[in-house]
């Protein structure tokens, strides 16, 4: 049954890790309803990031390449090279220290149904109106982006350590209102969850060494692969969603999702 609940999780987490519906309040409301809530999970539910996070090195490596600073790339313009690696730098560092102050309160008081549904709720209709307001876009494309929008993008990242709320969702709107057209802040928001995802397990794994065990290995190991095979598929078809649709289907659904969980818990 354990290792059951390990790929139903790994799915989770790989279809909605880059999807602005947020992967951690999906595997809490998931956990909760397969009864995988210990310690061992929550730190099993942040680790399988890593899956989705060699998922995204994979689809673009060339790309991965091209932030070596050898005397070529640093040649190269835009998000290449030193600058590349800076401008990820920037976006990183808010929600890496807010993330690193908040870690504990967050695990012990935000992973939990209620407090999804609210994050859920709240991202849903900002999702439904953003595309309403959003400023027409300026940077069309990686190269384009400057140092005061990876800030700007990095900042609205911070909103996303609340559970439900979506660090996808949070770039992608961060970047939207920040002037990148949107197929440009949903491929921005892919590498920016490199550094704050391994950074976030880093983190999760130096606390909580002492909850894992020897037998917990295959456990996590059908999580990361179920992960990864599912976050290539999710990565490749939602590029070519974005493309031609609105993301309102998912603020809709997000509230729809809200309103169930909100219904079950008072029921």
């Amino acid at each position: 049954m354990i290792f059951l609940i390990a790929i139903i999780q790994g799915i989770v987490e790989g279809l909605t890790e880059f999807l602005p519906i947020s992967s951690t309040g999906h595997l809490i409301l998931t956990g909760h309803l397969l009864g995988f809530t210990d310690e061992r999970a929550k730190t099993f539910e942040i680790v399988i990031q890593l899956a989705a996070i060699l998922a995204v090195v994979t689809l673009y490596f060339h790309r991965f390449l091209r932030f070596i600073p050898t005397s070529n790339n640093n040649k190269l313009k835009g998000f290449n090279g030193i600058h590349g690696l800076q401008t990820l730098l920037i976006t990183t560092l808010p929600a890496v220290i807010a993330g690193f102050i908040l870690h504990d309160f967050v695990k012990e008081k935000l992973f939990a149904p209620m407090t999804v549904a609210l994050g859920l709720f709240v991202g849903g209709i900002i999702l439904i109106l953003f595309e309403r307001f959003v400023p027409k876009a300026k940077s069309k494309n990686l190269d384009e982006i400057t140092k005061k929008q990876a800030l700007g993008i990095g900042v609205a990242q911070i909103f996303s350590i609340w559970p439900g709320v979506s660090r996808a969702a949070s770039t992608i709107v961060g970047g939207s209102f920040l002037k990148l057209d949107r197929s440009t802040a949903v491929e921005y928001s892919f590498f920016a969850a490199v550094p704050v995802m391994v950074g976030a397990t880093t983190l999760d794994l130096a606390k909580n060494m002492d909850v894992l065990k020897a037998s917990d290995i295959p456990l996590f190991i059908i999580g990361l692969v179920t992960s990864y095979v599912t976050a290539i598929i999710a990565i490749t078809y939602f590029l070519k969603f974005v493309k031609n649709h609105s993301l309102a289907i998912f603020g809709y659904y997000r509230i729809i999702l809200a309103i169930i969980v909100v219904v079950v818990l008072v029921v």
